[in-house]
């Protein structure tokens, strides 16, 4: 594995975990069986960004890990 991959595949990784703990989350269970109708809300603001930010992390996340299984290891 190229060692410049690793450690952005590393630092992109770390972010990205960070990012998903940022979320927020329901009520646990109860909102499953209709406890609360956060499903047909729309995100607005920071928490819309955030999850932006989450995606392009996780496909940036892909690239790397595609790129490092391509490329030719030095």
């Amino acid at each position: 594995m190229n060692p410049a991959l690793a450690i952005g595949q590393d630092i992109i990784g770390i972010f990205l975990l960070i990012a998903i703990l940022m979320q927020a989350r329901g009520t646990g269970l109860s909102s499953t069986f209709g406890g609360d109708s956060s499903v047909y809300r729309s995100r607005r603001g920071i928490e819309r960004r955030l999850w932006q930010f989450t995606i392009l992390l996780a496909v940036l996340f892909c690239v790397f890990s595609e790129a490092s299984f391509i490329l030719p290891k030095s």
